[in-house]
């Protein structure tokens, strides 16, 4: 030997490949790809389920936003109702009480 290694090519020299192993390497060959394709299409389809799921989910929250901001600018509508009542609550009561003053002022 010269010390370089020998490497093994296919079909091995030694021994001729018939037809019926060559027709068994490739069905083998092709059962496996066939079931990395199967495998493939399975993640896919789950991928596809996932994203179908989040599109729900922005969806649904997509409504829930919208509801909630209509909400939100009726509750701001109110409060800024409130605030003006109550504004003019707060100027009657003050016009009452000076009123009250001013009898009470006159009568003493």
């Amino acid at each position: 030997m010269d010390g370089r290694k020998t490497v093994a090519t296919w079909p091995l020299p030694e021994r001729q490949m018939s037809d019926t192993d060559s027709i068994d390497i490739a069905q083998r060959r092709l059962a496996l790809a066939l079931d990395a394709l199967e495998g493939a299409a399975e993640r896919r389809r789950e991928a596809d389920r996932g994203e179908a799921s989040l599109a729900n989910q922005v969806h649904a929250l997509g409504s829930d936003r919208a509801r909630l901001a209509s909400e939100l600018d009726e509750a701001t509508a109110r409060a800024r109702a409130l605030e003006a009542a109550s504004k003019d609550v707060a100027q009657r009561i003050d016009s009452a009480i000076a009123t009250i003053r001013g009898v009470l002022e006159f009568g003493e």
